[in-house]
């Protein structure tokens, strides 16, 4: 570890605050679709390596730093009016200094706790975990909501942390159906973020105004899991199962809240530290 890529980190986590996180993060599946195309042409790792999974694009650095610089503006200066938002510019609002410094901390945070939880070889991915937590430090940081949020609905009605039929079933059926046909790319590339890169650029829909679910949690885990079995079969089921998980994960974390905790990461450690544990 050097301080220039402390300083990077800083300025990874700087440039998310800068632009919003949901951005940054689109930002990660476009440059991952070309770092992806110059490993299927045999060459160079370097691009995904260092530059999507790295000090600029990293979900735990930029991602994580637009999350909290998002936390900062909305619960502590008022100028976003929901710390959730993760679409929004934070630091642009009020043309804010300190939401900016506030995602460069977060940027030299997540860096160090994701060179950690790899020196400690936790069997997990790491990036992901260190966005969970990033996510947590974020919303004890600047939140007011505690982790879990408040139990009631603003209409009184008791949370449902688990989704009713129809929509289980949604879930199931186009976790199902992208998780297959990711599975069988990856077994036939044999590069695991495929999928991740693909449905981290389809995101930019979101930024646009359209209602489409994130399914990068579907998608990695599919490509983890047909890595680590061999098998596409097994590469899809794991996709169903993400799926579910991420909408548990998101009910349990991010509803009555007033900052981000985000949902696709979180199904990411925990699935593919069953993963690299047991297959």
């Amino acid at each position: 570890m050097s301080y220039s890529i402390i300083l990077a980190a800083f300025g990874g986590g700087v440039f998310g605050a800068l632009i919003g996180a949901l951005p940054a993060f689109i930002f990660t599946g476009l440059v991952g679709l070309i770092g992806v195309a110059i490993i299927a042409g045999g060459g160079s790792d370097l691009i995904l390596g260092n530059v999507v999974f790295g000090t600029l694009l990293g979900p735990h650095i930029a991602f994580a730093g637009g999350v909290a610089a998002a936390a900062y503006e909305a619960n502590r200066k008022k100028g976003l009016s929901n710390g959730m938002d993760i679409l929004t510019s934070p630091s642009t609002i009020n043309s804010d200094p300190m939401s900016l410094l506030v995602g460069g901390v977060f940027g030299i945070g997540g860096y160090l706790l994701n060179y950690l939880f790899g020196y400690l070889e936790i069997p997990t991915d790491t990036v992901a975990m260190t966005v969970f937590f990033s996510g947590i430090i974020s919303r004890y940081a600047f939140g007011h909501t505690g982790i879990f949020g408040t139990i009631q609905n603003s209409d009184g009605t008791k949370r449902a942390f688990f989704p009713d039929k129809s929509n289980l079933l949604f879930i199931v059926i186009y976790s199902f159906g992208f998780g297959a046909v990711i599975s069988y790319l990856v077994d036939l590339t044999q590069i695991n973020v495929l999928g991740f890169v693909i449905s981290a650029a389809l995101l930019m829909f979101v930024q646009f105004g359209f209602n489409i679910p994130a399914t990068h949690h579907v998608t990695l885990v599919a490509g983890y899991a047909t890595i680590a079995s061999g098998s596409i079969l097994i590469g899809t089921l794991f996709a169903v199962i993400a799926g579910v998980i991420g909408e548990i994960m998101g009910r349990t974390f991010n509803n009555n809240c007033d900052t981000h905790i985000d949902p696709p990461a979180t199904t990411i450690f925990l699935c593919s530290l069953f993963i690299f544990s047991f297959m």
